[in-house]
């Protein structure tokens, strides 16, 4: 049986795989196992991105942990990184969001912070999916005055946007910035932040109306932000994903800058000023070969995990180190946030350019970004994990893995989130390294249909 969590919470398209039912389970479940400890009534934050399925699982899920005795708080659409923040300042007990980040409108996600604001280990997730397959065993239902209550706190997403303006307190009046807020979460919270800091800013993608999330906009589709910068004559733009909890930029002249070439920068940047702690930055196994090298000449020790934000923050956090994050740009700035924050990361990235009074395409001189494709194989979700299994896959792979080795590298994986298994060819030819990524996930779908 495939494990119900994925990298980021469980997934699913809304109304099918992630069902009202399950959304309602999810809440008993998670309120009952992140709150059985307390010794008061808990309560817990709730919030979700602009998708149309947000309203109808947001009330299942409360309904769900109302009927365990929980409170529950809604704060309507903020960004995923504003409930982690929320549910640590008011010192409640969890937060849970409801988005399917990056991915189509048609689906949808649930996500838990315990009390701290950090995500949730493997072990208490696989403790709430024992709790809903065992039909809430041993679960006590409150009735009368012992159930739950919900409290609609749709105002109090402006104290994430003072939070931030503190935490990086940076003069922006000389910067146009044009910024794409992919018709989600990121809609209210980004373009007032960067606006109450003096950014001259053009808002594109801000107009959600539920089915358009992520539509042709985003960190995922960049083109059209790329196009407008060189129009604009912007200095800079940025792209945030649904939920805003990664974030990509474009330099002056129209060039994409990365996750990987964020960190860079910004990693750079904190070393020299003595607060890159342990000389460290931690990514994942995605991570461009180039950023390796860049690591080596600047005294950058760079620590790999494997894909997931979840366990770049687990090595974070256990050996005391305050920058990581994906290739993706999801990154973690953990001396200001438990998780990862795009908006947090833009401020970052645009104090550089602000202090340094660099343009972004000379700072992202720090790193050689090599040569890369992906391709993404749609399979069955619960055969994802076992392409290795088949023995025509695993010949391709072994027969790629010889042919790069020495001048790059392969990697497949499965996706945490989707149901795909993502393929990833580094190498010296562009071109030759994206015939092969697509021609290995072709025969990956072919095989495994």
């Amino acid at each position: 049986m495939a494990r119900m969590f994925g990298t980021d919470g469980v997934r699913g398209v809304a109304g099918t795989e992630l069902t009202i039912e399950l959304a309602m389970k999810l809440g008993q479940a998670g309120a009952h196992v992140l709150t059985k400890e307390k010794l008061h009534q808990p309560t817990i934050i709730v919030g979700c991105d602009t998708r149309m399925s947000g309203g109808m699982l947001a009330s299942a899920l409360m309904a769900g942990i109302c009927s365990v005795g929980a409170n529950a708080i809604y704060v309507g659409v903020a960004p995923t990184p504003a409930i982690a923040y929320l549910t640590r300042k008011h010192k409640v007990d969890a937060g849970v969001v409801i988005s399917a980040s990056h991915n189509p409108m048609e689906f949808n996600g649930i996500k838990f912070f315990n009390g701290e604001g950090y995500k949730l280990s493997d072990q208490l997730e696989d403790e709430i999916e024992a709790l809903i397959r065992n039909n809430m065993k041993n679960v006590v239902f409150p009735i009368g005055p012992g159930i739950g209550r919900v409290e609609y706190r749709m105002d109090i997403v402006d104290e994430y946007v003072a939070f931030l303006k503190r935490r990086v307190p940076v003069d922006l009046s000389g910067l146009k910035i044009v910024v794409d807020c992919a018709e989600g979460a990121s809609c209210y919270t980004s373009v007032r932040t960067l606006e109450e800091l003096g950014a001259n800013l053009t808002a594109i993608h801000t107009e959600p109306d539920g089915t358009n999330i992520n539509a042709n906009c985003g960190s995922t589709h960049m083109d059209e932000l790329r196009a407008r910068v060189v129009l604009e004559k912007a200095d800079i733009g940025i792209a945030f994903d649904g939920d805003a909890d990664r974030m990509l930029a474009v330099d002056e002249t129209g060039k994409l800058v990365e996750g990987d070439e964020i960190m860079a920068i910004c990693g750079n940047f904190l070393k020299e000023r003595g607060r890159l702690a342990g000389d460290t930055i931690v990514v994942t196994i995605m991570t461009n070969l180039g950023f390796s090298i860049m690591g080596e000449k600047q005294g950058i020790h760079v620590e790999k995990t494997k894909v997931g934000d979840r366990y770049v923050l687990e090595n974070m956090l256990e050996n005391g180190y305050n920058l990581g994050g994906e290739q993706s740009g999801h990154v973690i700035f953990l001396d200001d946030s438990t998780t990862g924050d795009g908006l947090l990361t833009a401020l970052h990235l645009l104090e550089v350019m602000v202090v340094t009074g660099e343009k972004l395409s000379e700072l992202t001189k720090i790193m050689t970004v090599l040569p890369q494709a992906q391709a993404s194989a749609r399979v069955p979700n619960h055969k994802k994990e076992s392409y290795m299994d088949y023995a025509e896959i695993a010949e391709a792979v072994a027969a790629l893995e010889k042919r790069f080795e020495g001048e790059g590298r392969v990697l497949i994986r499965p996706s945490g989130t989707e149901p795909l298994v993502r393929v990833m060819i580094e190498g010296s030819d562009q071109k030759v390294i994206e015939q092969e990524a697509r021609k290995l996930a072709n025969l990956i779908t072919r095989v495994m249909l």
